[in-house]
């Protein structure tokens, strides 16, 4: 992969394709750049595509610090103009697409459109209510086996069994450090309401789950926010359905009036 160093920081990504607008993908939470795999293969056929490694995950530099949403936001906005993007349409999942509405907000300048896949806007109640036991086994010695269980609970008994392992043993050894400060950022700091209501972009929500956010308020926040729902797959839809996720995000650039076009 490729690198730019920020203030001692490697950041690393990988630059495919060629084409109008550019695509940056940004991965979940104990995730990396690999997580997005199908759609970097399908895109990069027509789009120049960015996809990362956020700061503390897959090959970049994971520093004893705080993992914030803002943080996040602010690498992505200096590589967009570091790598010299026209503004790109922002493609995050899971804790990816809160950080994509976040540079929305933050860095408009920089954003075409943002397109959250599963990820937690306006997330419901019981999310947050499950949030706090998680931390709790988070921050103990047996961390690992709490985010093998916490991972697994994610697919449907139909998802790839096979997939449902790995995935879940592969988020298990990010470090500690940045498991326990990303997610307590994620579902209890951060203010999703804060960044929709700043967005001003065209934006795609694309659910697994239609009752896992709150979508009248969203719309309410957000008003342009479209709406997709993915059949047959769990959290990790855009791995276990990606002709379904590629298809509408597709769809989405083609009739959305976004700065590149």
């Amino acid at each position: 992969m490729e690198a730019l160093s920020w203030d001692g920081v490697r950041l690393a990504y990988r630059d495919q394709g060629s084409g109008s607008p550019p695509m940056l993908f940004v991965h979940g939470w104990c995730c990396d750049h690999t997580y997005f795999a199908p759609q970097i293969e399908h895109f990069s056929a027509r789009h120049r595509v960015i996809s990362v490694d956020l700061r503390g995950h897959g090959e970049s530099d994971k520093p004893e610090q705080d993992y914030t949403i803002g943080g996040f936001a602010d690498d992505l906005a200096w590589m967009i103009r570091q790598l010299e993007l026209e503004p790109p349409v922002i493609v995050g999942h899971s804790m990816g697409g809160v950080i994509a509405f976040e540079m929305a907000a933050r860095h408009s300048a920089c954003v075409g459109a943002v397109v959250g896949v599963d990820a937690p806007m306006i997330p419901a109640n019981s999310l947050g209510n499950r949030a706090a036991g998680l931390l709790e086994g988070l921050k103990k010695s047996g961390y690992q086996d709490v985010v093998r269980g916490f991972v697994k609970g994610m697919f449907l008994p139909t998802d790839d069994a096979e997939r449902k392992v790995q995935i879940a043993d592969h988020m298990a050894q990010a470090p500690q450090h940045v498991m326990v400060s990303a997610l307590e950022e994620t579902l209890i700091n951060y203010d999703t309401g804060a960044s929709a209501a700043s967005c001003t972009r065209p934006a795609l929500l694309i659910n697994s789950n239609p009752h896992s956010v709150n979508i009248d308020r969203l719309s309410e926040l957000c008003p342009q926010v479209a709406f997709g729902q993915t059949v047959g797959s769990g959290h990790f839809n855009q791995l276990e359905v990606p002709e379904q996720v590629n298809s509408m995000i597709e769809r989405f650039i083609q009739v959305s009036p976004t700065s590149t076009r």
